[in-house]
């Protein structure tokens, strides 16, 4: 696979059923049900990318302008297809949504990251340092208090400025 043949753009409801196969091919991502991809797909598809390679899709980023910060793009969920990982992809996609007029007055990205995806981490720590912007964590919903101990705890991450 080579990353020059992939295309990225905005995703509509008819890539739900696609994105709901590849978030379940990318453990150790959570799956939502296909409706909520629809959503996804549909409503948030200025902040979102999805990336095909001969009409598969390999790569679905989610995020979304936070209500109450529209400065802030949170980034709900990134899924690379097996084929197309160690390429860039990951990150190619975030700057294909930050590089949107949707997102013209974005400053700062948000994330949640658990500590054992080694690979989120490294997404991220490289993006912002492409950023050229600060990267700073806390918890944001706790294994014990959020979960019931049934889900690792999720870090909050920020970017920005930027």
């Amino acid at each position: 696979m080579t990353i020059e043949k992939l295309e990225l753009k905005k995703p509509s409801a008819l890539n739900g059923m696609e994105v709901n196969q590849l978030v379940a091919d990318c453990a150790p991502l959570d799956t939502n049900s296909v409706y909520c991809n629809l959503l996804q797909c549909d409503h948030f598809s200025d902040t979102s990318v999805a990336a095909e390679l001969d009409d598969a899709l390999v790569g679905f980023i989610s995020g979304y302008l936070l209500p109450a910060k529209t400065d802030t793009l949170f980034v709900w969920q990134v899924a690379v297809h097996e084929s197309a990982r160690g390429k860039g992809l990951a990150k190619k996609m975030l700057r294909d949504i930050l590089s949107r007029p949707s997102c013209a007055g974005v400053r700062y990205l948000e994330t949640t990251i658990t500590r054992s995806n080694e690979g989120s981490w490294a997404l991220f720590r490289s993006l912002a340092k492409q950023l050229n912007s600060p990267l700073n964590e806390s918890v944001q919903f706790d294994k014990e208090t959020h979960f019931k101990g049934k889900h690792d705890t999720e870090y909050l991450v920020r970017i920005g400025p930027f």
